[in-house]
Protein backbone atom coordinates (compact mmCIF):
# COMPACT_ATOMS: atom_id res chain seq x y z
CA UNK A 1 0.00 0.00 0.00
CA UNK A 2 1.33 3.69 -0.72
CA UNK A 3 1.37 5.68 2.65
CA UNK A 4 2.51 9.17 1.69
CA UNK A 5 4.90 9.58 4.87
CA UNK A 6 8.64 10.86 5.08
CA UNK A 7 10.97 8.39 3.42
CA UNK A 8 13.14 7.26 6.53
CA UNK A 9 9.56 6.48 8.25
CA UNK A 10 8.24 4.81 5.14
CA UNK A 11 11.00 2.58 5.06
CA UNK A 12 10.91 1.77 8.83
CA UNK A 13 7.18 1.41 8.55
CA UNK A 14 6.92 0.23 5.40
CA UNK A 15 5.85 -3.42 7.21
CA UNK A 16 2.44 -2.46 8.78
CA UNK A 17 0.96 -1.13 5.94
CA UNK A 18 0.90 -3.90 4.40
CA UNK A 19 -0.80 -6.17 7.54
CA UNK A 20 -4.20 -6.64 7.61
CA UNK A 21 -5.04 -3.99 10.48
CA UNK A 22 -3.86 -1.14 8.81
CA UNK A 23 -5.70 -1.78 5.32
CA UNK A 24 -8.87 -1.85 7.01
CA UNK A 25 -8.32 1.58 9.04
CA UNK A 26 -7.26 3.09 6.06
CA UNK A 27 -10.58 2.04 4.22
CA UNK A 28 -11.85 3.17 7.72
CA UNK A 29 -10.62 6.59 7.60
CA UNK A 30 -10.79 7.40 3.95
CA UNK A 31 -14.50 6.59 4.41
CA UNK A 32 -15.05 8.93 7.43
CA UNK A 33 -13.18 11.64 5.20
CA UNK A 34 -15.63 11.37 2.61
CA UNK A 35 -19.04 11.02 4.72
CA UNK A 36 -17.89 13.54 7.75
CA UNK A 37 -16.10 16.23 9.04
CA UNK A 38 -12.70 14.48 10.48
CA UNK A 39 -9.76 16.33 11.91
CA UNK A 40 -6.99 16.85 10.90
CA UNK A 41 -6.71 17.73 7.46
CA UNK A 42 -6.40 14.28 5.07
CA UNK A 43 -3.07 15.59 4.44
CA UNK A 44 -1.23 16.52 7.95
CA UNK A 45 -2.79 12.84 9.31
CA UNK A 46 1.05 12.33 9.13
CA UNK A 47 2.22 15.94 9.94
CA UNK A 48 4.25 15.03 12.89
CA UNK A 49 6.45 11.93 11.04
CA UNK A 50 6.89 14.74 8.10
CA UNK A 51 8.10 17.23 10.54
CA UNK A 52 10.50 14.96 12.26
CA UNK A 53 12.90 12.02 10.30
CA UNK A 54 13.79 9.12 12.15
CA UNK A 55 17.27 9.76 12.18
CA UNK A 56 16.68 13.61 13.59
CA UNK A 57 13.78 12.53 16.39
CA UNK A 58 15.56 13.27 19.69
CA UNK A 59 12.65 14.01 22.30
CA UNK A 60 9.16 11.87 21.74
CA UNK A 61 5.97 13.37 23.90
CA UNK A 62 3.07 11.14 23.53
CA UNK A 63 -0.55 12.34 23.35
CA UNK A 64 -3.84 10.51 23.03
CA UNK A 65 -6.02 11.99 20.47
CA UNK A 66 -5.85 14.53 18.16
CA UNK A 67 -8.30 18.11 18.73
CA UNK A 68 -11.84 17.95 17.43
CA UNK A 69 -12.71 21.45 16.93
CA UNK A 70 -12.16 23.57 13.78
CA UNK A 71 -8.88 24.73 12.56
CA UNK A 72 -7.31 23.43 15.59
CA UNK A 73 -5.60 19.62 14.66
CA UNK A 74 -2.89 19.67 12.77
CA UNK A 75 -0.75 16.03 13.15
CA UNK A 76 1.34 17.38 15.54
CA UNK A 77 0.31 16.48 19.70
CA UNK A 78 -0.76 19.07 21.78
CA UNK A 79 -0.43 21.57 19.32
CA UNK A 80 -2.45 24.07 17.53
CA UNK A 81 -2.62 26.12 14.28
CA UNK A 82 -1.43 29.81 14.59
CA UNK A 83 -4.00 32.28 15.10
CA UNK A 84 -6.22 29.16 16.95
CA UNK A 85 -6.56 29.84 21.21
CA UNK A 86 -4.09 27.81 23.04
CA UNK A 87 -6.23 24.68 24.83
CA UNK A 88 -6.03 24.29 28.42
CA UNK A 89 -3.43 21.62 28.37
CA UNK A 90 -1.02 23.33 26.12
CA UNK A 91 -1.22 26.86 27.74
CA UNK A 92 -0.21 24.57 31.25
CA UNK A 93 2.66 23.24 28.79
CA UNK A 94 3.65 26.58 28.16
CA UNK A 95 3.59 27.70 31.92
CA UNK A 96 5.59 24.91 32.86
CA UNK A 97 7.93 25.59 30.13
CA UNK A 98 8.09 29.55 31.85
CA UNK A 99 8.58 28.33 35.36
CA UNK A 100 11.56 25.79 34.38
CA UNK A 101 13.62 27.50 31.40
CA UNK A 102 12.11 31.21 32.53
CA UNK A 103 11.04 31.10 28.48
CA UNK A 104 8.24 34.09 28.20
CA UNK A 105 4.62 32.33 26.62
CA UNK A 106 4.62 31.97 23.16
CA UNK A 107 2.82 34.27 20.58
CA UNK A 108 0.98 31.21 19.79
CA UNK A 109 0.16 27.20 20.21
CA UNK A 110 2.11 25.68 16.84
CA UNK A 111 4.98 23.64 17.69
CA UNK A 112 5.82 23.31 14.24
CA UNK A 113 9.36 24.75 15.67
CA UNK A 114 9.84 21.64 18.26
CA UNK A 115 9.05 19.18 15.78
CA UNK A 116 12.02 20.75 13.18
CA UNK A 117 14.35 20.29 16.27
CA UNK A 118 13.67 17.00 16.51
CA UNK A 119 11.11 16.41 18.75
CA UNK A 120 8.03 13.60 17.20
CA UNK A 121 5.18 15.05 18.61
CA UNK A 122 2.80 11.96 17.91
CA UNK A 123 -0.77 11.18 19.23
CA UNK A 124 -1.59 7.59 19.66
CA UNK A 125 -5.10 8.03 17.55
CA UNK A 126 -4.29 9.83 14.69
CA UNK A 127 -7.62 10.79 13.16
CA UNK A 128 -11.06 12.36 14.83
CA UNK A 129 -14.47 12.78 14.14
CA UNK A 130 -15.59 16.75 14.75
CA UNK A 131 -16.77 16.96 18.48
CA UNK A 132 -16.29 13.74 19.17
CA UNK A 133 -13.40 13.35 21.05
CA UNK A 134 -12.23 9.50 20.74
CA UNK A 135 -14.16 8.68 17.56
CA UNK A 136 -11.59 6.95 16.01
CA UNK A 137 -9.92 5.36 18.71
CA UNK A 138 -9.33 1.49 18.91
CA UNK A 139 -9.49 1.34 14.88
CA UNK A 140 -6.51 0.46 14.63
CA UNK A 141 -4.37 3.86 15.33
CA UNK A 142 -2.90 2.71 18.89
CA UNK A 143 -0.73 -0.26 16.73
CA UNK A 144 0.52 1.54 14.06
CA UNK A 145 1.98 4.66 16.72
CA UNK A 146 3.42 1.67 19.09
CA UNK A 147 5.15 0.06 15.92
CA UNK A 148 6.31 3.54 15.72
CA UNK A 149 7.94 3.68 19.23
CA UNK A 150 9.04 0.44 18.89
CA UNK A 151 11.06 1.19 16.00
CA UNK A 152 12.34 4.36 18.19
CA UNK A 153 13.19 2.38 20.97
CA UNK A 154 14.95 -0.51 19.74
CA UNK A 155 16.74 1.14 16.86
CA UNK A 156 18.20 4.24 18.51
CA UNK A 157 19.67 5.14 21.73
CA UNK A 158 19.31 8.45 24.22
CA UNK A 159 16.30 9.22 22.96
CA UNK A 160 13.90 11.34 25.64
CA UNK A 161 10.63 9.78 26.21
CA UNK A 162 8.01 12.23 27.52
CA UNK A 163 4.74 10.39 29.29
CA UNK A 164 2.02 12.70 30.65
CA UNK A 165 -0.64 10.61 32.07
CA UNK A 166 -1.37 7.28 32.59
CA UNK A 167 -2.53 6.32 29.17
CA UNK A 168 0.87 7.62 27.34
CA UNK A 169 2.59 5.83 30.06
CA UNK A 170 1.00 2.80 29.85
CA UNK A 171 1.91 3.36 25.60
CA UNK A 172 5.32 3.32 26.49
CA UNK A 173 6.05 0.89 29.12
CA UNK A 174 7.68 -1.03 26.77
CA UNK A 175 10.58 1.53 26.78
CA UNK A 176 14.23 0.44 27.40
CA UNK A 177 14.76 2.59 30.80
CA UNK A 178 18.85 1.53 30.29
CA UNK A 179 19.03 2.78 27.03
CA UNK A 180 16.78 5.96 26.96
CA UNK A 181 15.44 8.49 29.33
CA UNK A 182 12.00 8.46 30.02
CA UNK A 183 10.18 11.12 31.95
CA UNK A 184 6.76 10.99 33.54
CA UNK A 185 4.12 12.83 35.27
CA UNK A 186 0.67 13.62 35.38
CA UNK A 187 -1.01 15.33 32.19
CA UNK A 188 -0.96 18.60 31.79
CA UNK A 189 -4.95 19.10 31.54
CA UNK A 190 -6.29 21.71 34.14
CA UNK A 191 -7.95 18.55 35.87
CA UNK A 192 -3.81 16.40 37.10
CA UNK A 193 -1.91 19.29 36.42
CA UNK A 194 -1.93 20.17 39.61
CA UNK A 195 -1.30 16.48 40.66
CA UNK A 196 2.46 16.45 39.54
CA UNK A 197 3.05 18.39 36.12
CA UNK A 198 3.69 21.99 37.35
CA UNK A 199 7.13 21.45 39.02
CA UNK A 200 8.26 18.44 36.57
CA UNK A 201 11.09 20.40 34.54
CA UNK A 202 10.89 17.66 32.25
CA UNK A 203 12.33 20.39 29.75
CA UNK A 204 15.23 20.92 31.39
CA UNK A 205 15.68 17.28 32.58
CA UNK A 206 15.27 16.75 28.78
CA UNK A 207 17.77 19.03 27.68
CA UNK A 208 20.33 18.20 30.40
CA UNK A 209 20.08 14.54 29.23
CA UNK A 210 20.67 15.69 25.18
CA UNK A 211 23.76 18.13 26.32
CA UNK A 212 24.75 14.57 27.97
CA UNK A 213 25.02 12.42 25.11
CA UNK A 214 26.01 15.08 22.93
CA UNK A 215 23.09 16.69 21.27
CA UNK A 216 22.20 19.55 20.70
CA UNK A 217 19.19 21.16 23.34
CA UNK A 218 15.88 21.57 22.30
CA UNK A 219 14.87 25.36 22.10
CA UNK A 220 11.72 25.66 23.90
Amino acid sequence: MDVRIEASWKQRLAPEFEKDYFVRLTEFVRAEYTRTTIYPPAKLIFNAFDHCPFDQTKVVIIGQDPYHGPGQAHGLCFSVTEGVPNPPSLQNIFKEIQSDLGKPMPPHGDLTRWARQGVLLLNATLTVQAHQAGSHQRKGWEEFTDAAIRCLAEEREHLVFILWGAYAQKKGAFIDRNKHLVLTSAHPSPLSAYNGFFGNKHFSRANEYLTAHGLAEIDW
